[in-house]
């Protein structure tokens, strides 16, 4: 819609607490974790309504229940790769 592109990557990086990772401070404000357990707990899971000036609504999904909100496109691609990970339990 804004004219950029997405590749989101999944990998297995084997334990995280043995990793560094160096994120840009200019578009990344904190790093942290969620296991995939807890993203399939349907008490962490939810959606935001939006409408627009013109009437226009939409929803998307959010991800809840702990000291971070999972949202915008995040979210979106999240719950894209739960579906294809886990089809029929998200």
């Amino acid at each position: 819609q804004h004219g950029m592109t997405v590749a989101p990557v999944v990998a297995n990086l084997g334990p995280l607490e043995a990793l560094t990772l160096t994120p840009n401070p200019d578009e990344v404000e904190e790093v942290f974790t969620l296991p995939l357990a807890h993203l399939l707990r349907e008490e962490n899971q939810g959606y935001t309504h939006f409408r627009t000036a013109s009437g226009y609504g939409y929803t998307l999904p959010v991800f809840l229940n702990g000291p971070h909100k999972v949202w915008g496109l995040t979210a979106i691609v999240t719950e894209l790769t739960l579906e294809l990970l886990v089809p029929g339990r998200y």
